[in-house]
């Protein structure tokens, strides 16, 4: 397995980046994740660093443990938070959405609304749910899909890293093989807040790498961003 990646991040309209991403593979897979600190709460840039650098340090290249080793390295990464609020007496606190490949193996995993997105066989998979009232309202058919992002229940978290409860992740591991022209896209909310799920579709049949994959998926936003947006991440994964 050969994979062409690509990470991008920005502070978009905000005076400070709290997004954090980080990645770490090789010819037998890899480990990919992204994670956006909660606004709103003090130090959230150090909660999304400690849920990437957590969850990718020692990373275990076992395709059979993914499953048990992406859920303990997500508890592990927010008992590292609750000791450092603990330590500082702060409260922080985090989104994370996670990729684990091996073999011809994926598991995704996210707590929170920042997502990963599975492209196979040329068509997509919008794989993970955000845990949100947002999201919740469009499962109920109150607001359409497309709407989430710009609902005014959108920032209401269901999930998230940082407390003693209602932090667990949805684990899973995807039900179809891995395939050399897969792709997978990990982004958080500032990010596909802006795009449909078409257009995240179309954008890869455009492309011939990881790093054009981005590019044509930042340009769609920057024509919508107005001003004072969020920061915005993009981790961009192809099996070639």
């Amino acid at each position: 397995m050969w994979l062409d990646v690509f990470e991008y991040t920005s502070k978009g309209g905000r005076s400070y980046n709290e997004d954090s991403l980080g990645s770490k593979f090789d010819e037998n897979g890899g480990i990919f994740v992204v994670a956006d600190g909660l606004g709103g709460h003090n130090r959230g840039e150090v909660a999304s660093a400690t849920a990437v650098e957590t969850i990718i340090s020692g990373w275990n290249f076992l395709p059979e443990i993914m499953v048990q080793q992406v859920a303990e390295k997500i508890e592990e990464a927010n008992q590292r938070i609750l000791a450092i609020q603990q330590e500082t007496n702060t409260v922080m606190k985090t989104t994370v959405a996670v990729l684990a490949l091996g073999g011809n193996k994926a598991v995704l995993a996210n707590s929170g609304d920042s997502r990963v997105y599975f492209i196979h066989k040329n068509e997509l998979y919008a794989v993970t749910s955000d845990h949100s009232v947002a999201f919740k309202k469009y499962k109920a058919g109150e607001i359409t899909r497309d709407q989430i992002g710009s609902d005014e229940d959108q920032s209401c978290l269901l999930r998230c890293l940082g407390g003693v409860d209602r932090y667990q992740p949805d684990v899973c591991e995807f039900d179809v093989p891995v395939e050399t022209g897969d792709a997978f896209l990990l982004c958080t909310d500032g990010a596909w807040e802006f795009l449909r799920d078409e257009e995240i579709l179309i954008d890869y049949l455009k492309s011939d790498s990881a790093s054009r994959w981005t590019e044509l998926l930042l340009l769609r936003a920057m024509e919508r961003i107005n001003g004072g947006n969020d920061n915005l991440s993009l981790l961009t994964v192809m099996v070639k």
